[in-house]
């Protein structure tokens, strides 16, 4: 459970410095075998939602974390990079509101970091 926590604090970060937009880390390790966390957040346009895929994948790696699966690369909607412990949503902000991932998993914890 540490090293989900230090993964989904590293995505968190990464997002961070390129700019995501509401970024949330959702625990749901008690509700959930697929993953300990979500780590959820919204880009501006394509270009900006590929620029946060590619820092977040550069900083995990970095830390030694590797991507298991990605989905939804050049749909600039929703891209899903699944890192087993966390999963990282990226959404442009119709989709961000349109699935609303917060509401659906409304019963992990919101963490923050």
């Amino acid at each position: 459970m540490e090293q989900s926590r230090n993964m989904a604090q590293i995505a968190a970060h990464a997002l961070a410095e390129k700019k995501g937009e509401d970024i949330r880390v959702i625990d749901i390790s008690h509700i959930s075998v697929i993953s300990d966390y979500f780590v959820i957040t919204s880009g501006a346009n394509d270009s900006q939602i590929q620029a946060l895929v590619d820092h977040v994948e550069e900083k995990l790696a970095e830390a030694g974390y590797q991507l298991k699966q990605q989905e939804g690369t050049g749909s600039g909607t929703w891209v899903l990079m699944d890192y087993g412990d966390i999963i990282i949503h990226i959404f442009d902000k119709e989709s961000r509101s349109f699935y609303n991932l917060e509401r659906i998993w409304s019963d992990g914890r919101e963490v923050e970091m």
